[in-house]
């Protein structure tokens, strides 16, 4: 396959899953602020700090409101993470990569696009913005619905799932980054009602909360919770399912090769380091630090997945 066909889906379906995860992301800051009301519009920038896209925002604005950070979020063309410019980057990766793609997949990635524009053509008022979130989380819901269910199991595929199971644990790591380092307001909330709502935010933000609750019933804790999202192998979010679907897809890639390739080693070595221990070996080493390395070892491996691939020849 041409390093730039690879390209263009590895980018394609990582700026899907990024839509519908900064549509998650927006969820879960409305629900958080819920439960910290006397901080007011502040609330937003633990949210845009984990989005990765706080620096940026107070380049272009003078002021921080809810208003402003879930339009930036959500609509602002001047945000290349935005739910809108990541869905118009999909659709213009799949034109290039169409002759890879299924019929069924392509009209949905459209479909998305032009749901998207259409939603997203004014700013959202508050009291739409729920149903907003849930198209555009069901868009590219159906994009990836449409690609297990037609798509050959070949190169084309693995690229694919690359793209979604790097930015997926990426953002899984992001939004657990925002509950404990940031939002946290000090050590005694730690245990406390206020700390018990944002966890179950947590797990609602990434569609855990029903497989929580089926596994550990209604008295679980943080730590419970922290395992579950970072080292649960069946929980579809969790950093610990990426990495081996990161893996197994590398794998597949590189069958037929006499050893494995550097990004495969540097999954691997993700995978041993970091995903290996009990949670208590998490928190004794510092969640917020652990995430951070975490998060720039990710940046690392997709960097390394574009090099052995020849992404841009």
């Amino acid at each position: 396959m041409l390093g730039k066909t690879a390209n263009g889906l590895f980018w394609m379906y990582r700026s899907l899953e990024r839509a519908e995860n900064t549509a998650r992301l927006i969820e879960t800051g409305q629900r958080i602020a819920l439960t910290r009301l006397e901080l007011g519009d502040s609330e937003w920038r633990s949210v845009l700090e984990s989005a990765g896209s706080l620096g940026h925002f107070e380049a272009v604005h003078d002021e921080l409101t809810k208003g402003a950070a879930i339009d930036w979020l959500l609509r602002d063309r001047d945000n290349p993470s935005s739910v809108l410019s990541s869905i118009e980057t999909a659709r213009q990766n799949a034109r290039l990569v169409r002759t890879a793609l299924t019929h069924e997949v392509w009209e949905a990635t459209n479909a998305a696009y032009m749901s998207a524009r259409e939603l997203l053509a004014r700013k959202v008022v508050e009291r739409d913005l729920p149903g907003v979130l849930g198209a555009m989380r069901q868009s590219a819901s159906l994009v990836r619905g449409m690609t297990h269910g037609t798509m050959l199991r070949n190169d084309i595929y693995n690229f694919a799932r690359l793209g979604t199971f790097i930015e997926r644990a990426d953002n899984t790591a992001r939004i657990l980054d925002v509950k404990y380092y940031v939002l946290l307001p000090s050590a005694s909330a730690v245990g406390t009602s206020l700390d018990n709502v944002q966890w179950e935010t947590i797990l609602r933000s990434v569609s855990a909360r029903g497989g929580f609750r089926m596994e550990y019933g209604a008295g679980a804790g943080s730590r419970e919770i922290a395992h579950f999202l970072i080292l649960d192998k069946r929980m579809p979010r969790s950093l610990a399912f990426c990495l081996r679907k990161i893996r197994d897809n590398l794998g597949y890639l590189n069958n037929g090769q006499m050893r494995p390739g550097p990004a495969q080693n540097k999954a691997l070595h993700i995978e041993r380091t970091y995903l290996s221990h009990d949670i208590d070996a998490v928190f004794d080493y510092g969640l917020h630090e652990y995430i951070q390395t975490v998060l720039g070892l990710l940046a690392g491996l997709s960097g390394q997945i574009e090099t052995d691939f020849r992404f841009y020849e």
